[in-house]
């Protein structure tokens, strides 16, 4: 190789390698979106058969509506319907708690365990609430729900 070719192979060398990590960067930042995208939400079958053991007394309902005002409502909205000032914000839209078809589905363990566990971006609220704040906050949500 001439002195005269080695600066161009160095230069053609770099710009491959350029190109090969601005290729990787891509691909790996789409599959980590795909994934995020893709992973469900889904609750173990032991939370789905759990009761609420909290009865949704009035009392409770209203110690839940406190809960939600202090930690959902900015996201969830003040009708539950995901369209809090927050919202709008997130790369994932809130859920709607008004929607009574999808609402159907969850049932009070799901819907505790989901309130517990987080899933980004909602926190995890396990450490943060105690298990009869959670069950409250399920009693409350369950008035949202529109048939």
């Amino acid at each position: 190789m001439s002195a005269d070719q080695k600066p161009t192979e160095v230069a053609r060398r770099s710009k491959l390698a350029l190109w090969v990590l601005t290729l990787f960067a891509v691909v790996a930042t789409g599959g980590a979106v795909v994934l995020f995208t893709l992973s469900g939400w889904s609750a173990p079958a032991r939370a789905r058969n759990t009761p609420n053991p909290v009865p949704r007394t009035r009392e409770a309902i209203r110690s839940g509506m406190t809960t939600y005002r202090d930690h959902c409502e900015s996201c969830h909205g003040i009708a539950g319907d995901g369209k809090g000032e927050r919202a709008e914000k997130l790369n994932v839209a809130p859920a709607d708690l008004t929607d009574g078809n999808a609402m159907a589905g969850e049932t009070d363990g799901i819907l505790f365990w989901k309130i517990s566990e987080g899933h980004r971006p909602m926190p995890g609220y396990k450490s943060k609430l105690s298990e009869t704040e959670r069950w409250e906050l399920v009693d409350y949500i369950r008035t949202l729900e529109k048939k």
